[in-house]
């Protein structure tokens, strides 16, 4: 086997990997496809015969590599039109079967991870998601092993002070969807308001190239008047009850054009979150469900 063949051999045995890495880090699956073709262009001019560890290599420069796009888009989103929101990703059904991972690419999560600053977040994902050592992360991120535990506790405290309720059931989920369909099908508000948390949010990403809202609505009582006024709208378009990051989601189609995707956050029972994607630029990814792996 050559020694081209024994890289590809190995990048494609960890494409996946690579990716969600990537995608923890940036929250845009685009940016995420460019961060796994430039550590393709590193990784084939390695001498691979002073590789001990493929896998680790690998997520070391693919960490790199998005790392430094990271501070690159926080330049970026400081001039975003409206709420910002990540790309969505269809994800195949066996994402959900990993708890730890559904809720690590989660609209929630990745939301809270965009607090953190680059450096935290990239410590942050590759310690509690991805398991790697501090040592290990310290050559991604080029500080010393000691910096690396220092910065993952700032991160940990941060995290947990804002992220959402652990996962909830199948059950739980299928009984807070079912409530929510039948509200809607039937035009009961009181039914929508119901089936709401009391501080449940809505937020819309149109990036000011198509309308959304333009701030975040909070409140049972205002969602759920909201979504009465979305639903008298939809009666030409086509709802998909899909998997969007590993969560239940809305997909909504005109004439066989995705228009939005909005992905539904679930606590207690209750809906806590919902997350609209409109920009035409984060829903072009939408065709072949994704594998993620840790």
């Amino acid at each position: 086997m050559t020694g081209t063949d024994r890289a590809t051999e190995a990048f494609v045995a960890h494409r996946n990997l690579l990716f969600t890495v990537a995608y923890e880090l940036l929250g845009s699956a685009a940016d995420a496809e460019d961060v796994l073709q430039e550590t393709w262009l590193r990784w084939v001019t390695v001498d691979l015969d002073t590789i001990q560890d493929p896998r680790a290599y690998l997520v070391r420069i693919a960490s790199r590599q998005a790392l430094q796009r990271l501070r690159t888009l926080g330049r970026r989103k400081e001039s975003y039109v409206g709420p910002w929101l990540p790309e969505p990703l269809l994800t195949a059904p066996d994402v959900a079967d990993d708890v730890e991972l559904a809720d690590s690419v989660s609209m929630a999560m990745l939301l809270v991870l965009e607090t953190l600053r680059p450096t935290e977040r990239a410590v942050f994902v590759l310690r509690e998601v991805f398991g790697l050592e501090y040592d290990e992360i310290a050559a991604a991120v080029d500080k010393k092993p000691d910096a690396v535990r220092q910065i993952a506790h700032r991160a940990r405290s941060h995290v947990a002070a804002r992220r959402p309720r652990g996962p909830v059931s199948v059950d739980e989920t299928r009984d807070a969807l079912e409530a929510f369909q039948r509200a809607v099908n039937t035009g009961d508000i009181q039914g929508l308001v119901d089936i709401l948390a009391p501080d449940v949010v809505f937020l819309g990403d149109g990036g000011g190239v198509v309308q959304a809202l333009p701030r975040p609505v909070v409140g049972a009582d205002k969602v759920a008047r909201l979504l009465a006024i979305a639903v008298e709208h939809l009666a030409e378009g086509s709802l998909e009850l899909t998997q969007i990051n590993g969560r239940p989601a809305f997909l909504l189609r005109f004439t066989e054009e995705v228009d939005s995707v909005t992905v539904l956050h679930v606590e207690n029972g209750k809906i806590a979150g919902f997350y609209a994607v409109r920009n035409p630029a984060k829903l072009s990814s939408l065709t072949n469900p994704r594998t993620l792996t840790r």
